[in-house]
């Protein structure tokens, strides 16, 4: 998360429907994925929300997937060889090694923000809930800062992969959007880390 070059176009809150082409009818390849991966129903959220959501949805795309994320499916996050993976294979479905990993259920939401249904393994001291700790850990780190969220988010990472590259600009857009409806654009970082929870894995299951 480190590695961040701002991609920026003229329009950098929510993108819809264009009037020539209101069903992406002729794209292909990079486009349509862009066209698909917009955010919609994009709107102002409490900044422990906002933080909730950024925290989570970098979570999951630090995962390890070669698949393009569908909006309303279930996917499972698992912690497996020292890395994060997801996959649309349910914990019950693989092996009990497997199944030890299991970090929580995962879905897309329509604005490009991704919800966990934690697992009750995160609630037990564990190598799943440490991995949690230490993602955790390095997102307060990532927030010692002067600097404002919009200057952090991922708009383009160049070292991702091509999915998750895709969608943590989608997610990018999706949170300089809901800090622009919130009146929030100016917060710097080292303000929203005074609202992370002392308990780690709470900010995954957080709503307002």
């Amino acid at each position: 998360m480190s590695e961040l070059n701002h991609f920026k176009s003229g329009n950098t809150t929510i993108i819809g429907k264009t009037g020539g082409n209101p069903e992406g009818k002729g794209l292909n390849g990079f486009l349509l994925d862009w066209y698909q991966s917009a955010p919609s129903r994009v709107v102002a959220k409490s900044r422990r929300q906002l933080l909730s959501e950024f925290f989570t949805s970098m979570l999951v795309l630090s995962a390890t997937f070669k698949f393009r994320p569908v909006v309303g499916a279930a996917n499972h996050l698992y912690w497996i060889n020292d890395e994060w993976s997801l996959s649309l294979i349910a914990p019950e479905e693989w092996s009990n090694e497997r199944r030890a990993g299991f970090a929580g259920t995962c879905v897309l939401q329509r604005d490009m923000t991704w919800t966990i249904a934690p697992s009750h393994l995160l609630a037990q001291a564990n190598p799943v809930s440490d991995a949690i700790g230490r993602f955790y850990d390095a997102f307060a780190e990532m927030l010692d800062t002067n600097l404002t969220l919009e200057d952090i988010l991922p708009f383009y990472v160049s070292r991702l992969p091509y999915y998750q590259r895709l969608y943590a600009n989608a997610l990018s857009r999706s949170l300089h959007a809901a800090a622009m409806l919130g009146d929030q654009t100016s917060t710097s970082c080292r303000q929203w880390i005074l609202l992370l929870p002392q308990t780690k894995n709470s900010l995954l299951a957080y709503k307002d």
